[in-house]
């Protein structure tokens, strides 16, 4: 199983370009597979055998969300060791996942955004570092994971556009507004450190996505806020006011960088506030 798995790791990493995050996932998951079979060859796991598997998980207590993904996993693992010659049958193909409630993306108000963003003040050394993140995730949608491996000749202050390397390294433009590219020279001209790298945590070299977590989790308290939010609900609330204010669902798919449109399309359950006033406003018997 270990040299079957090296394979498909290496085939995710070096030809699929999937990032550090989700090797993780797949090789967790594929791991605690491996310990399950025991030591049974690779060509004797059939249908049966993986709903043993699925069977085993939900005893476990597994979250549904939880095994979902590890079926996933298990599915990719197959198809590509049916399509490299490794096996001659895919066990995985007909392998149904847990049925799975829509969660939908919490987001802030835009109310609530502007209180955030300004939280961070101009009182302690690291605000305007701060406050030009926020603006940066809020202005364009981005991940944090591609917020912090922006490099400073990849924003054009001028031109108002940033180039980010996403999902699969694969890259894509998007707009940033104004606020965002003064809250961005406002930091760096009052940064002491030189380097190519845009943003940086206070020993001078690039911030990361635990470090963005941790700057959320600070001034969450300061904006009044009274729940947890992560990173992630900056990029939910910019798709959110996006369609409220009447954007087209494909080019937000086109910001946000999503590969299929039902990704995108799980922003549409809530909007409907914008959907009711556009009806009440236009049908003749509302």
């Amino acid at each position: 199983m270990d040299r079957y798995l090296d394979k498909f790791i290496s085939y995710l990493e070096f030809e699929k370009n999937y990032s550090k995050h989700t090797l993780i996932n797949y090789s967790a998951d594929l791991t605690e597979f491996a310990e399950f079979i025991q030591g049974t060859p690779i060509h004797k796991i059939d249908y049966l055998f993986l709903r043993r598997y699925l069977a085993h998980l939900k005893s476990k207590e597994h979250a549904s969300r939880s095994i979902a993904r590890k079926l996933s996993s298990l599915r990719s693992f197959f198809k590509f060791l049916t399509r490299e010659g490794l096996i001659k049958d895919n066990p995985a193909g007909l392998l149904m996942s847990p049925k799975l409630d829509k969660v939908l993306p919490k987001f802030l108000s835009e109310e609530e955004m502007v209180k955030f963003i300004e939280a961070p003040g101009v009182v302690e050394k690291l605000s305007k570092r701060d406050t030009a993140i926020f603006e940066t995730l809020y202005s364009t949608g981005i991940r944090v994971s591609e917020l912090v491996g922006l490099n400073i000749e990849d924003v054009d202050l001028i031109g108002n556009i940033a180039k980010v390397m996403g999902k699969g390294r694969k890259e894509r433009l998007v707009p940033i507004g104004d606020k965002a590219i003064e809250a961005i020279q406002e930091y760096l001209k009052n940064r002491e450190q030189q380097s190519r790298v845009l943003f940086l945590n206070k020993n001078g070299t690039r911030l990361s996505t635990r470090g963005v977590r941790l700057i959320v989790d600070k001034y969450i308290h300061k904006a009044s806020l009274n729940r947890k939010i992560s990173p992630h609900v900056l990029r939910h609330s910019f798709a959110t006011h996006l369609l409220n204010r009447g954007a087209d669902l494909r080019a937000v798919q086109e910001l946000l960088g999503h590969v299929n449109l039902s990704t995108t399309q799980v922003y549409t359950h809530i909007t409907t506030d914008r959907l009711k006033k556009v009806y009440d406003k236009a049908h003749p018997r509302a």
